[in-house]
Order: structure tokens, then sequence, then C-alpha cells
């Protein structure tokens, strides 16, 4: 770059020997350690938190007298000279001796493995590797209930004990209140689509002949005639607002009756709803 250039910049015009202002001492209260030490003399274990949430006893538990004494057990009588062991036997006394039993407990033993039917083994499942083993059939990963065959109903049954209702529930019988509940459902069901034919019925469109039709569109005609009568027989200037809002009027008829004659000529069949 030219020296000249330099030498000419607006920014040579900024003296270099600026200084930053020397900046205030920040304003310190007088008090500051004097509240410190204040609200370290006043603030407890629960200031913060507010008070502790405790049950507040009712006024019926009142403490009544002798309620906390240890209550110790009934006095038993005291009777030196009873017996709590069996008596030392005798020196004279000798244990019987010499009974045998003529039984064969290897025949019997061996008999009893042959006949009787082989335990089997209760299904259990384990889920850890350390071998924690549970009962399959109360976990719910054993098919117990879709197996069985459906639901019987039994009309007047009543369950007399924990047992028959143990039962009914494990082989599925539907108790009686159940039924008669979904033929109450069922029979309001068929009660209410009945109601809704009936209405659809009374509800029915009727088709307009052609004579009908006609009469219909010559009528439409008609009126719009009259109302076009009457549009033309306002007068040129309109300069105020009744004349503005009869004009808006009849205008928005005309309208309508253009659009409702459309409609008619356009559709050959129409059908009217019954009121």
């Amino acid at each position: 770059m030219d020296p000249a250039c330099t030498s000419e910049s607006i920014y040579n015009l900024i003296p270099s020997d600026l200084k930053e202002p020397p900046q205030r001492p920040r304003y310190s209260s007088l008090f500051k350690a004097t509240i410190k030490d204040d609200m370290k003399k006043l603030k407890t274990g629960m200031k913060t938190m507010g008070p502790a949430k405790v049950e507040v006893p009712s006024p019926k538990d009142f403490l009544r007298k002798h309620s906390k004494d240890i209550q110790l057990p009934p006095k038993k009588t005291f009777n030196r000279f009873s017996s709590k062991k069996p008596a030392v036997p005798l020196r004279t006394d000798h244990p019987v001796m010499g009974i045998q039993s003529g039984k064969n407990f290897i025949n019997t033993n061996v008999a009893d493995v042959i006949v009787g039917v082989a335990k089997k083994p209760k299904p259990i499942y384990v889920d850890k590797r350390t071998g924690d083993r549970h009962d399959l059939e109360t976990s719910g990963l054993f098919p117990k209930y879709i197996n069985k065959k459906g639901s019987v109903h039994v009309p007047q049954l009543t369950c007399r004990s924990r047992d028959d209702f143990v039962r009914i529930i494990d082989y599925g019988i539907i108790p009686e209140y159940i039924c008669k509940r979904n033929e109450d459902v069922k029979k309001a069901q068929e009660e209410y689509d009945n109601y809704v034919q009936e209405n659809l019925k009374k509800a029915a469109m009727k088709r307009l002949c052609d004579e009908e039709r006609e009469a219909v569109l010559q009528g439409l005609k008609k009126n719009w005639e009259e109302v076009h009568k009457e549009f033309q027989s306002l007068s040129v200037f309109i300069d105020s607002i009744p004349k503005k809002i009869r004009k808006q009027k009849l205008e928005k008829e005309m309208k309508q009756l253009e659009h409702d004659i459309s409609i008619i000529e356009k559709h050959k069949i129409i059908y009217i709803a019954n009121q």
C-alpha cells in the first residue's frame, strides 16, 4: 500500500493515547455482615420447609389413666410339689424284650413299587441362569383355560359354598344373572333397531310426478316475473338507504328463484322428504 494513502487515513485522526476511565468501587452495604449473622441465628431445621406434617390425633383417642403401663401376664399359682417330668424308672423295671415282626419289608416295598402309579413331576420353569424354579401352572404361561370346551348354562344355579363358586369359574359355567343381562341387552337392541326402521319408513322420500314438477316450475317462473317487474319499476336514482335495501332484497329473491328454476330444469327426477 502506498505510504501516502496510509498517512491520509481517517483512523489516523483518532488519538492513540486514550485510556479507559478508572472503574469506581462497587457499592457495598455496611450492614451486610450483620444481616448474614442474623439470618444464621434465626434459621432452624424446618424454617425453610415449613412445619412438619404430623397426623393430628383424634379427640376421641385421648390419653387415659394407666394406658401406657406395661401389661403383665396373669399370675399363676405355684405348687412346689407338682412334678414336671416323668418319674425315674425303678431299678427293678426292665424293658420289653424279644418282640419281633414277621413282615418282610423288602417284598412289601417291591410290591408297592410294581403296583403303584409313577409320580409325575410337577411342571416348573426356570427364568434365570442361576436356576430359580417356579410353578408353571400358576405362572400364566401354560394354556389351561383356552383348551376347555364352551361354557354351559345351568338354570337356577346357586353357590352354597366357596368350593362351588371355584368349580363354576373353573369349568366356565355362566351364572344365571349374566345370561339374563345378555338377554335384556339383546332385547333392547332389537327394539331400538325396529324403532329406527319405522322412523326411516316414515321419513321416506316421495317422488314428484311430471305434472307436479311442471306446476312447480311454472310457479317459480311466474314468481320470478313478478319480482323482475317490481325490480324494473324502481326509480333510476337510488339515493336513500330504504331504496338500496329494497333493491338488494329484490336482487336476492331473483337470484334464488333463478337458482331453483335451473335445478328443476336440470333434473328430471325429483324427490321430496315427507314432513
